[in-house]
């Protein structure tokens, strides 16, 4: 059984009693939480955000409708410690879960000898499924899970009512129907063996389980976590979009992949039925649905696979702490509360998804451990700015995409990256200097000292494990 952390539940005016049921007057629910997570989605690869390749006319009208971020982040470079940081509003270093699970092994050629870490997450961490229980929420995880093995750390274990394709694994089997390996049952997806035909595919799959959830709780207040594998490899299109993409004529660059720009169109029409269902529903203006991804887009090869996008202007991609493998989009509509069109600057964060999501819907929830996140409402409501703070990473494990261990800190325009392996310190000015390409640790050196030595108290803080140094002889 999970331990269950005590909790308090403080509700806003808007906000409704403790003992809801799902017969209570629609108007006294408070809103509905619908978080869409892509995988390996780059922050370049919506057209509105930049790309004149890709087409998203779905996500582009909902950032039309809400608001769209420009400096997002997620907290680490990879995956499973991103969709942590999310559900828990800590950071990775905190919950000592800082690599996607199982993580690389160690190979002759590192340096230094990467740290153990949280091979789940751990079940005395409050969810945000958990936090929004007691005011009347029920949950589903539907798609990629990956923070634990079956069947203890599984999402229904950590809050969540429903659980679809749902497993420690963080990659499918295959993006097609029966989304399973021949003799290798360990791979299957669970909830989707029935009902399925052949050339179904998985995130057209995983969009109807997301509709067909949304209906069948229509009347009660509910939080869907649709967390899609896609655009995670394998690249592995439907072929009609691919045969358009293809017949488009390739642009040179940025983006030039028509498998992956397939992907990507698939993505955006799961976005687009689950906005239907709701508007079909009259549920679209009392839920508020937030959009990102988990990391950066894979821009090198990674084992087999060649690079998928490209996440220009940013440098580099997933698995490195540069900015194209940590800056995301971001997109929060909330009808009747964020001006439809507006953009924010401010620099925000995956561990801030918590606080914000339990402040919206009014179940304030208090748990035992600190949160390292803060809530995105006075931005989204345009109430005025964010308290100072900067934003922190630690990454000390070496990357199947070329990454080197590492932190990072971002305060204001300045971001410094430490690498463990010889403690060489990178500082850019990101309003000057998106790309990282001018590095000006050697023309101002208090200014490094200064981020590194906030970094490495915010490291001791969070009590963040260092790589060590391999054994000689």
């Amino acid at each position: 059984m999970k331990t269950k952390y005590v909790f308090h539940v403080l509700l806003l005016t808007s906000a409704i009693p403790l003992s809801v049921t799902a017969q209570a007057p629609r108007d006294s629910r408070p809103p509905n939480i619908v978080f869409i997570l892509a995988d390996d989605f780059g922050w370049a690869d919506l057209s509105c955000y930049g790309s004149t390749y890709h087409e998203t006319p779905n996500l582009d009208r909902l950032a039309r409708q809400g608001m769209r971020f420009t400096n997002a982040y997620a907290a680490c470079p990879v995956c499973s410690p991103t969709r942590a940081s999310i559900l828990t509003g800590r950071y990775p270093a905190h919950l000592n879960l800082t690599d996607w699970i199982p993580g690389r092994g160690d190979r002759p050629d590192q340096k230094l000898k990467s740290p153990a870490f949280n091979q789940q997450l751990p079940l005395e961490e409050l969810t945000i499924a958990e936090a929004l229980k007691p005011a009347g929420y029920t949950a589903a995880s539907i798609g990629k899970w990956h923070l634990g093995a079956a069947p203890s750390y599984l999402p229904t274990q950590q809050g969540f009512d429903v659980n679809i394709a749902g497993t420690r694994r963080g990659s499918p089997p295959g993006y097609f129907y029966p989304y399973a390996r021949p003799n290798r049952p360990e791979f299957a997806l669970p909830g989707l063996r029935a009902g399925g035909t052949d050339g179904e595919y998985l995130t057209d799959r995983l969009a109807r389980e997301a509709a067909r959830f949304i209906r069948e709780n229509k009347d009660r207040p509910f939080f869907l976590y649709l967390s899609h594998f896609t655009v995670h490899i394998p690249i592995q299109p439907k072929p009609a979009l691919l045969e358009k993409y293809q017949a488009k004529g390739i642009p040179e660059r940025p983006h030039n992949n028509p498998h992956y720009a397939a992907m990507v169109q698939s993505l955006d029409e799961s976005v687009g039925l689950v906005l239907e269902t709701l508007d079909d529903l009259n549920l679209s203006d009392r839920t508020v649905v937030i959009f990102t991804s988990d990391n950066g887009g894979l821009s090198t090869r990674e084992g087999r696979h060649t690079p998928a996008t490209s996440n220009a202007p940013l440098r580099a991609g997933k698995g490195h702490l540069h900015e194209g493998g940590i800056r995301e989009p971001l997109i929060v509509r909330w009808p009747g509360v964020v001006e439809p069109g507006s953009v924010s600057d401010t620099p925000v964060t995956s561990v801030d998804f918590f606080p914000t999501i339990v402040e919206i819907t009014g179940a304030q929830a208090k748990p035992a451990r600190p949160i390292d996140g803060v809530s995105l409402v006075p931005l989204l409501r345009q109430t005025g700015p964010l308290p100072p703070r900067a934003l922190f990473w630690h990454y000390p494990h070496y990357s199947n995409q070329g990454g080197r261990p590492g932190a990072a800190i971002r305060d204001g325009d300045y971001k410094l990256i430490e690498f463990y392996e010889d403690n060489k310190l990178e500082l850019y000015n990101l309003a000057t200097d998106i790309g990282e390409t001018r590095n000006l640790a050697a023309q101002m050196p208090q200014r490094a000292k200064e981020l590194r030595d906030r970094l490495d108290t915010w490291r001791k803080r969070m009590g963040a494990q260092i790589p060590t140094r391999k054994p000689t002889g």
